[in-house]
């Protein structure tokens, strides 16, 4: 629940945006005719308004529509969007342009894409003031310094000079923040700004949204997937769901009283914390994995303003997994877990210590030797997208692993058909291609091509992170069914502590490479001992609001 003595920010009633009955087309031969359909919400001065549905839902084309920036082939066909005067589905481009960023300004999900690569922090920022012809370069660039600082970024001076990929991804997301603010716009929308992040990094640009929110009055459209993240800041709430509004309003009356079916569901679908009391069981099956000092340092890395520095990713890490168990690894972007994974299925070299694999240390064993122990560790990516080959078919992709190692064609067609069926997906999956589905369908074909080697251990790095939360779930109780069937041990690396704590029997905390705490998840969300894991649980968003499971 937000805090009782927040106030809200809406003044007087005052109507900032107003859409009314608005309707967009969809190209022809989509799955609907329209991403949005008769939908009408005011946006009140100085509130905060979230927006709430899954991928699909037409959140974001909502806030394209009101940015002018839909791509051609996808149309207003009916309704307004009033905004200071103009009708916004139906300005031309000169008056789009000259109220975008001006007076409405967005922040995109993902900064990386949204920034010029090419170009430094401190330009990027310039242009657009040069844009709108605010200022000459003095006062441009002492704007630039002031906005960086306002974001809260460090040394302010160094960074405007630096250039997207020398930044971590909390400092690129508040750049695009200061790019949204330099003209002081009246509405600010935030697209999926913070579902990238880990979780004290999301904490700090949700903090950052809302005071930036106060101290200046502005009205926010913040887009989310994730009721957490609305309990945490919302004054007012619209739940979509394919292209309509199903509910609207007060953020405690949606949170705490739902009315629609759907949204019962995406609030039911949100990970809860392990409960009072609640333990889960511990037996004493076989050690599958063994992991012993294991330590990975990364040479210098130079740039171009920062002093070269060794990484340290995995510290003398020591841990063990048992059949059928699930060890969680949870900590922040840059906390070794990742690294971890990779060094499990010896994709890449350690320095010292030992991985212990079926009573061999795999860590110092040569590719050749471990390469027929390959398909007995296997992983789930985290990018459905990325992970799996466009142009191949479900076929090729589930196939072709096993047929390399020895298995029949016959033997790799029964059991792909077998997987798929387990993973929720009908055997006309099998000879299509993965862009024919959407990202959970795709998450799920990349389990079945896991399970193709039928093995032991399964590291999943982040394989729900990028999931709605009803499709989370749904991934997340195919996991555990697939597990308890299998008797496979799993590795789950998150930056999720809701998650973890429903999945995993054990956790490990790392923080800069080092494992700083470990047990079961009843200890560590009822009586975290180290000061790091006392921080990642108090930036759970959400987490007064949300029951325990």
């Amino acid at each position: 629940m937000r805090k009782p003595d927040k106030p809200s920010l809406a003044t007087n009633g005052d109507v900032i945006l107003s859409a009314k009955d608005l309707t967009i087309r969809l190209p022809p031969n989509m799955e609907r005719k329209n991403a949005v359909e008769n939908i009408s919400f005011d946006l009140m001065a100085g509130e905060m308004l979230c927006i709430v549905g899954e991928s699909g839902s037409g959140k974001s084309v909502t806030a394209n529509a009101i940015m002018g920036l839909l791509p051609s082939s996808v149309k207003v066909t009916g309704g307004s969007i009033h905004f200071k005067g103009h009708d916004l589905a139906k300005a031309r481009k000169r008056v789009l342009q000259e109220l975008r960023g001006r007076s409405v300004s967005i922040i995109f999900q993902d900064p990386l894409s949204a920034l010029n690569p090419l170009m430094t922090i401190g330009r990027q920022i310039t242009e657009v003031m040069v844009a709108h012809r605010v200022g000459d370069a003095a006062s441009r660039a002492a704007k630039v310094v002031n906005l960086l600082t306002e974001v809260g970024l460090p040394e302010p001076e160094v960074l405007q000079h630096q250039y997207p990929f020398q930044l971590s991804g909390g400092q690129r997301q508040r750049v695009m923040i200061a790019i949204a603010l330099a003209l002081g716009p009246d509405v600010l929308i935030a697209d999926e700004p913070t579902t990238a992040l880990d979780v004290t990094t999301q904490a700090q640009i949700l903090d950052l949204i809302r005071h930036i929110q106060r101290e200046k009055k502005m009205s926010v459209m913040f887009i989310t997937h994730d009721f957490g993240v609305v309990a945490e800041i919302a004054d007012r709430v619209i739940v979509m769901e394919k292209g309509v509004i199903v509910e609207q309003g007060d953020a405690a009356t949606v949170l705490h009283h739902p009315s629609h079916p759907y949204t019962k569901k995406l609030i039911a679908a949100v990970p809860r914390m392990i409960g009072e009391g609640e333990e889960k069981g511990r037996d004493e099956t076989p050690i599958v994995l063994e992991v012993r000092n294991l330590d990975k340092t990364y040479p210098p890395s130079l740039g171009f303003f920062s002093k070269p520095r060794i990484v340290h990713a995995v510290k003398t890490v020591t841990f063990s997994v048992r059949q059928g168990q699930t060890l969680g690894v949870v900590g922040e972007s840059g906390s070794g877990k990742s690294s971890l994974g990779r060094a499990l299925l010896k994709l890449m070299d350690c320095d010292s210590g030992s991985i212990l694999f079926d009573g061999k240390d795999i860590a110092s064993l040569p590719e050749s030797d471990f390469r027929s122990m390959r398909p007995d560790i296997q992983m789930i990516f985290q990018d459905p997208f990325a992970s799996l080959n466009p142009r191949q078919t479900i076929a090729r992709i589930l196939t072709v692993g096993p047929l390399a190692h020895g298995m029949t064609a016959r033997e790799a067609h029964a059991k792909a058909l077998d997987l798929l069926r387990l993973v929720g997906l009908d055997e006309g999956a099998y000879d299509r291609f993965p862009h024919e589905f959407s990202g959970g369908q795709r998450q799920r074909i990349g389990i079945a091509r896991a399970l193709m080697f039928n093995p032991k251990v399964l590291v999943a790095d982040e394989a729900v992170s990028a999931l709605d939360v009803s499709i989370q779930a749904q991934i997340l109780e195919l996991l555990a069914k697939i597990q308890k069937e299998m008797k496979i041990a799993m590795i789950f690396i998150t930056h999720d502590l809701r998650i973890a704590s429903q999945i995993c029997d054990e956790i490990l905390v790392m923080s800069r490479g080092e494992v700083v705490e470990s047990g079961p998840p009843s200890q560590i969300f009822r009586a975290p001992r180290h000061p790091y894991t006392q921080q990642l649980i108090a930036a759970i968003p959400g987490k007064e609001w949300m029951p325990a499971a």
